[in-house]
Order: structure tokens, then sequence, then C-alpha cells
């Protein structure tokens, strides 16, 4: 019986280290490549960039954006230097006031689309070069969303954005990017506060009903009105009346006068 005992413990022991095994590699009950799990991974798309002499688009990479999908979806950036010949080029374009565009493919932020956006073509935006020379390649992207989680556009602006001709150093800077990137999905505009009217008149409804004496109809106040009216047209004309008696005897007298004199 003694002898029993330690090969009991050695297969307890191996049954809850396999029990314990199960419970650590639990997922909650998803699946490898569950929407949680694209959720916290999210997925990269090319960020692109052209600009050209000859103002004919010719893109090539800028750097990729990583979406991460979800209730509240985000985007992070990582992004090339320019070489010393885009760099060159880049102000080249600036000088004869050229343009400077980027592209995004236009896809889903939700998991369950994100092998469609191969199909649904790309997003441009532009700024002038020269605004993009002097602002030392600070810009802010903004993608925008619809209800649904597709991108439908993107913006770009240089801070700042103006073009004021001054003077770029290449290799200090128009190095490295100084990039704001953000997502801006649309917002739903207040709706009636239908419940609350219907309350107000319901409260107004009572008030009403446990002071009988405060209402009047429409046809009483409509009498009462017509009667103020009627007194002050009353009042109107005896004044004119007054007037007429008053004033009587010389209008008989210039009458008389004026009827002497023609004749």
């Amino acid at each position: 019986m003694a002898r029993l005992l330690p090969l009991n413990v050695a297969v307890i022991s191996i049954v809850l280290l396999f029990i314990c095994a199960n419970l650590v590699s639990c997922n909650n009950g998803r699946r490898v490549g569950d929407p949680l799990e694209a959720e916290l991974s999210g997925f990269s798309v090319p960020l692109e960039h052209s600009f050209e002499l000859d103002d004919v688009a010719k893109f090539q990479s800028r750097g990729s954006l990583l979406l991460k999908t979800g209730r509240e979806p985000s985007v992070s950036l990582t992004q090339n230097q320019l070489s010393e010949d885009d760099r060159s080029k880049l102000k080249e374009v600036a000088a004869v006031d050229g343009l400077y565009r980027i592209r995004v493919p236009r896809v889903s932020l939700q998991a369950d689309r994100q092998t469609e956006w191969q199909v649904d073509g790309y997003l441009i935006a532009f700024v002038r070069a020269c605004a993009m020379v002097e602002s030392h390649l600070s810009d802010v992207i903004t993608l925008h969303t619809d209800v649904s989680g597709y991108l439908i556009g993107v913006s770009i602006v240089t801070l700042p954005g103006a073009c004021r001709g001054a003077e770029v150093e290449d290799e200090v800077d128009l190095e490295v990017y100084n990039t704001t990137l953000s997502i801006m999905a649309p917002v739903n505009a207040p709706g009636p506060e239908t419940a609350l009217f219907l309350e107000r008149m319901e409260q107004e409804s009572e008030k009403k009903g446990k002071n009988p004496q405060e209402q009047k109809s429409f046809f009483a106040k409509y009498l009462l009105q017509r009667r103020r009216k009627h007194e002050a047209h009353r009042l109107l004309l005896a004044k004119i009346t007054e007037c007429f008696l008053f004033f009587q005897p010389v209008l008989l007298i210039g009458c008389t006068s004026c009827l002497s004199f023609f004749s």
C-alpha cells in the first residue's frame, strides 16, 4: 500500500497538469481567424505618392498603413525616407508650382471584408509641392470612412500650408516625414426629441385640467376681442360727431361766404 501512494500522486499530478494546460490554451470559445484575432493583428495597405515635372502621376511607395479593425478602428504609419534624387526632384516640382499627390486603396475597416480592397480602386489627394517643401515634409493625413467602415476619402494638408518662397536645405529638411495620421468617421446628427415633446404636452394638458377656470375657449376669446373693437369704434365715432357739432357753425359761415363770392 505504501508503494502505491507515490504512484497515485504521480498520476494525479499528470492529470492536473493536463487540465491546467487546456485551461491556459483556452481562447474563450474563439477560433483562430475570428474577428477578435483580426482586430488585434490588423492589416497593412500601401501609402503611395507622386510628384512629377510633367504633372503625369507616377505613384511609388511612400510607406504603409497598418489599419486595425474593430468598433474603434485605429491606424499607424511607417514611412520611407526620401532619397537624394527624390529630394531634388521634389524641389524642382515645387519651383514650377507642381502638385504632390498621395493615394491609398479603398478598403474596408471591417475584419470580414479585408480581401475586397483590391478591386475597389484608389483614393487620391494632393497639395502644392512648394507647400510640402516649405513645411519640411510636415503634413496631416486624414482617412474618412462611411457608416459601414469603408474608406471613402483621404485628405492631406501641410503645416504651414502657404508657399512663401522660403529656402529649404535638402539634407536637413527634406529627408524624414513628420506626419499626423487620423481616421474620421461620420457623426450622427441629433434626432428630434419626440418623446420629450410628448411628455411636455401631457404635462401641460394635466396642468390645464387641474385649473379649468383658467381655460377659455377660442370662441369666447374671439367674442371678447370683437367686443373690445366695437367699443373702440363707438368711442371714435362719438368723438368725430362731437367735433363735427362743435365746428358746424364755422363750416356753415364758411360755405355761405363761398356761395356769395361765386354769385
